[in-house]
């Protein structure tokens, strides 16, 4: 089974150190844009034929790995507005 430590790299000369699938310049934000665009994943691999379902997979893994190491503070959009800058 592949992990997504081998398929997520990043390097600082590519993509400005921002993680990315090994091998492109596609970076893991770039993904993560084009689904909350409405992009399938179906879409995703049809457009980037170089892509595989295991590259997505990889995806998900360390977005899913960074989330668990966060911590969050949901704030309503009214509070929001109220902030100072």
């Amino acid at each position: 089974m592949t992990t997504w430590q081998e398929r997520i790299v990043t390097s600082p000369e590519t993509l400005f150190g921002k993680p990315r699938i090994r091998g492109t310049r596609i970076g893991v934000e770039f993904i993560l844009d084009l689904l909350a665009s409405g992009w399938s994943e179906t879409q995703i691999l049809e457009s980037y034929p170089h892509l595989t379902q295991t590259d997505l997979q990889a995806v998900f893994a360390f977005v899913r790995d960074c989330m668990k190491d966060e911590t969050f503070i949901m704030q309503s959009t009214a509070e929001a507005a109220q902030a100072p800058a």
